[in-house]
């Protein structure tokens, strides 16, 4: 079932992406990572020099600023998704770049890849259908818009990483008007968001 999350809850985290605020709805859909694989790779993108080590915790992002015209029907549609979602294993292992396209280097998801890639398409339709710069990738950011040498850095010390998890739930997020991603709810894969039922149960 979903559990919907008011902005007054002591544990709600939030992600700080760019630095104006964004008029209008916008929404962000994230896989985030457990402990201790969170906290292991917040400490490497703040050894890198990135000072939003500290803003955003380790995620796999589904949808990032999105307009939403349609808040209720946005959020229909991302509960019907999570309802027909069945949880997976995700691999993170090694690295890549998006350089020079974008100063960028990430962890690899290997396993868990193709799933990741199916939820994004689903997602990013109904209410959240438009067209992207970039085709959508799955990965962990670890370094983002430091110098060349820490992006480098970041590419070859990260190079043997590898860590596994089961992902069963994806936050729902709402870009606020100071600039925040605040955390909306947090849908468990499988289950009727309105009876909190699994389908067909």
């Amino acid at each position: 079932m979903s559990h919907p999350l008011s902005d007054t809850e002591q544990h709600q985290p939030t992600y700080v992406v760019g630095r104006r605020a964004v008029e209008g709805k916008l929404v962000g859909v994230v896989i985030a990572l457990p402990e201790p694989i969170a906290g292991e790779l917040e400490r490497w993108r703040a050894s890198f020099g990135d000072p939003m080590a500290a803003l955003v915790p380790p995620h796999i992002t589904l949808i990032t600023t999105t307009p939403a015209a349609d808040w209720p029907s946005t959020i229909a549609h991302v509960r019907e998704v999570a309802s027909a979602q069945s949880s997976f294993t995700v691999t993170l292992k090694s690295t890549g770049t998006f350089r020079p396209l974008t100063p960028v280097v990430f962890i690899n998801v290997t396993e868990g890849f193709d799933s990741c890639v199916d939820l994004h398409r689903r997602l990013q339709a109904g209410p959240l259908a438009r067209d992207l710069e970039y085709p959508f990738h799955p990965h962990v950011t670890v370094a983002h818009d430091v110098s060349e040498a820490n992006m480098d850095s970041a590419e070859v010390q990260l190079d043997d990483f590898e860590a596994s998890f089961t992902v069963r739930t994806m936050g729902l997020y709402e870009h606020d008007v100071t600039g925040v991603w605040k955390l909306r709810e947090e849908l468990a894969f499988g289950q009727n968001a309105t009876a909190g039922e699994k389908p067909g149960a």
